[in-house]
């Protein structure tokens, strides 16, 4: 594989290509991994005048480059793509008491993960971190979009309309100007895996070439419980360590390669022990997967329902608690949230009568 030229860049001339792809490259006279890498499919279809399949082809070669020989990242992604290199870059969740319970938001770099009970709030966290990554920096996003692969049910489209119509509400911090601009829907990328094949598949294929031309900084997976729920017996506790292992590899290496967020969704198992050391705050469940994927994950954080409801210009809610369980730069603490038409805010809970 060839080495970065001068000035940063990776000539493409040693990929592992068919003639007639080479041939065609050469002829549209591009010059880099780079420039292929921030190029879209039908541009390179009109350059190159090959066919959808051959671009492919073409692109999976350049991002097994980078891969291999990542360039640096000032040439990959413009500067302010890049400053996850100062190790302080987050994500806002949109809500500023949920910011100020993770100190700013998700890390960009390592895994969070994000467990609870069904109907807890978890995939509509998520689904408002795929809008919040799309606002520029300033507005605490990351001026890209997102990549949300369902392993369980179909993609919740229908509610993610309803969050769309909802952001200027839920972010009255942004200019309402800024918030019309943004055409949240097409920056959101599904990919739907049925089993780890399907999923290991999207994540070193087609997953890489979304973060390697920066269309996309936000990898969410919904849910990672569900496929070895389905694929390993009880007692088959080797073969699911090492799909684990590998799984947060693959993740923690995509995070920390094109500086991406990674949130991971997990389901939940009751508690029989009164240890506590891994599991939330206050719960009769601890996430799943047991010790082996405890151990790969830099942040947990756990989301609850409860028995309470609350009501908000005219909505009613059940209250939730997100709570943090475990992070390197956090305490562990929490705070009641709500899920309303506009999305997932934190609120005061109601005092007892």
């Amino acid at each position: 594989m060839a080495e970065p030229s001068s000035g940063g860049r990776r000539d493409w001339d040693q990929l592992e290509l068919h003639p007639r792809i080479r041939a065609a490259v050469s002829r549209a006279r591009i010059s880099s991994v780079q420039e292929i890498l921030c190029s879209s499919e039908l541009e390179l279809q009109k350059a190159t005048g090959l066919s959808r399949s051959d671009v492919q082809c073409l692109l999976l070669a350049a991002a097994s480059a980078c891969r291999h020989h990542p360039p640096t990242p000032v040439n990959l992604l413009d500067l302010e793509k890049c400053k996850w290199l100062d190790g302080d870059l987050r994500l806002s969740l949109g809500c500023p008491l949920l910011d100020q319970l993770l100190r700013g938001g998700l890390p960009v770099g390592g895994i969070t993960e994000l467990a609870g009970e069904s109907g807890a709030g978890k995939t509509q966290l998520a689904l408002q971190l795929c809008l919040s990554v799309q606002f520029p920096r300033q507005h605490g996003g990351l001026s890209s979009g997102a990549v949300f692969i369902s392993t369980e049910d179909s993609f919740p489209s229908k509610r993610l309309q309803q969050l769309i119509v909802g952001q200027r509400c839920l972010r009255q911090d942004v200019p309402e100007e800024l918030v019309r601009s943004l055409r949240f829907s097409d920056n959101i990328y599904v990919e739907h895996a049925a089993d780890l094949a399907a999923l290991q598949k999207c994540l070193t294929q087609r997953v890489p070439l979304l973060l390697a031309r920066g269309t996309v900084r936000l990898l969410v997976v919904d849910s990672v419980a569900a496929l070895f729920r389905c694929e390993f017996e009880a007692d088959d506790w080797v073969n699911r360590a090492r799909e684990l292992t590998g799984l947060s590899s693959t993740l923690r290496h995509l995070s920390d390669q094109f500086g991406a967020a990674v949130l991971c969704i997990n389901q939940v198992t009751d508690v029989f022990s009164s240890d506590g050391s891994l599991g939330p705050l206050s719960s009769g469940v601890a996430p799943a997967l047991g010790l082996t994927w405890a151990n790969m994950v830099t942040i947990r954080l756990m989301m609850h329902r409860l028995r309470e409801q609350v009501s908000q210009s005219g909505q009613c809610s059940a209250l939730r608690r997100l709570e943090v369980v475990f992070a390197p730069h956090l305490a562990r603490d929490g705070c009641h949230v709500a899920v309303w038409m506009e999305g997932v805010r934190g609120v005061q809970r109601p005092e007892s009568s």
